[in-house]
């Protein structure tokens, strides 16, 4: 063995120092090295640390495996507990699964605007009222509770969309309604439908496609809204009732009865040639009213003259003649001739005075007053 002199060792700055720790010392051992405290989590000087007391979870899991071992000995599948203490740990826990499962599905708290519906293995068993209430527990008792007291509403068509309907006469109207409807028998409303809402809809829709079908258009967009929307009411429940539904209809609501967007143009020109027709059939109705009253007037005059004529025919008949030569005469040119003293030879009938033509008497008046205007202005 060849030992090196001094001179060979490595130097001073190369030498490896034992790294001391943030408290001072080796940071090993917990000594107070030469400056610093003591490291808090080392071992005190010249002694051990003390014992961590058992907690009460420690204690448990010591008494459920019996002998305190770890996972060999008397240690359970897993880790779990074995053994009497075992047993009686997983009885209890069993126990309170089945006191909770129990309580969860056994007690009820039934609303007021609320019925609850039981069936024990899928029969009806009864109705519960609102209030706290017990039943058996699942899966022996089903409770279904549903809202006797709510409106529900089902809009036709649902969105934006047309409802073309066709009237009694022909006509196509696009027809917008609301129905409004509740629950009535929760237990036939439960057993009665697989899917209320849609037996509702169709229901509610054939009875109106069959009510229109029966109106006319004007009776559709006019003032027969309140009939239409009292027999489609009539006419679901009569539906739902012979399905027994449980369900109760409120009211049926029309809100939109007009032509379809296609044919709007040409619906509005229908329309207003039908206005025009009703117009000129009440214009003749009304002339026809006024000669029927002018002929009836003119015969009660000529009664009146007739039982005149049978006291005094002969006075009563030169009276008429005289009547009628007047009126026949007052309207054409007349030229009396008087001959007191003998016949005169010749008659200047071309300067003989004439009657006014009436159809140009009519129609002077106005120039007259045109002409007028400038003389009360000269005037003034």
């Amino acid at each position: 063995m060849t030992i090196f002199s001094r001179w060979f060792q490595r130097p001073d700055i190369l030498a490896t120092e034992t790294p001391k720790g943030p408290w001072g010392g080796s940071g090993d051992d917990g000594k107070t090295g030469g400056n610093g405290p003591r490291n808090p989590w080392a071992l005190p000087p010249g002694g051990r640390k003390p014992a961590a007391k058992p907690t009460a979870l420690d204690e448990f899991l010591r008494k459920a495996r019996g002998s305190g071992g770890g996972g060999g000995g008397n240690g359970g599948f897993g880790g779990m507990p074995s053994g009497a203490n075992a047993r009686a740990l997983w009885a209890i826990g069993v126990a309170i699964i089945a006191v909770v499962w129990i309580l969860f599905t056994s007690v009820h708290q039934i609303g007021p605007q609320q019925r609850g519906v039981v069936t024990y293995f899928g029969k009806y068993a009864g109705t519960l009222d609102p209030g706290v209430r017990l039943t058996m527990p699942a899966p022996i008792a089903d409770v279904t509770v549903v809202d006797v007291q709510k409106i529900r509403t089902d809009n036709f068509p649902v969105g934006d969309g047309e409802n073309l309907t066709l009237t009694g006469d022909q006509n196509i109207i696009d027809l917008a309604y609301s129905v409004r409807w509740d629950i009535a028998d929760p237990r036939d409303y439960v057993f009665q439908l697989a899917e209320p809402n849609d037996t509702v809809r169709a229901a509610a829709e054939s009875a109106m496609r069959a009510v229109v079908a029966t109106t006319t258009l004007d009776q559709a967009i006019g003032t027969g809204r309140t009939v239409i929307e009292q027999r489609v009411a009539e006419l679901t429940q009569q539906i739902l009732n012979d399905y027994k539904s449980g369900v109760r209809i409120q009211g049926v609501a029309i809100k939109q009865a007009a032509a379809p967007a296609r044919i709007v143009e040409d619906f509005n020109a229908v329309t207003a040639a039908q206005q025009e027709a009703i117009a000129n059939l009440n214009q003749s109705r009304s002339y026809a009213q006024q000669v029927v009253a002018r002929a009836q007037g003119e015969a009660a005059s000529f009664d009146k003259v007739y039982e005149q004529y049978k006291l005094a025919p002969e006075v009563t008949r030169r009276r008429m003649y005289y009547e009628t030569m007047e009126a026949v005469l007052a309207k054409s040119d007349k030229t009396i001739v008087e001959t007191p003293g003998g016949v005169v030879p010749y008659l200047p009938l071309s300067n003989a005075k004439r009657l006014p033509n009436p159809e140009v008497v009519q129609a002077t008046p106005a120039p007259a007053a045109a002409t007028a205007a400038p003389q009360s202005g000269a005037a003034q």
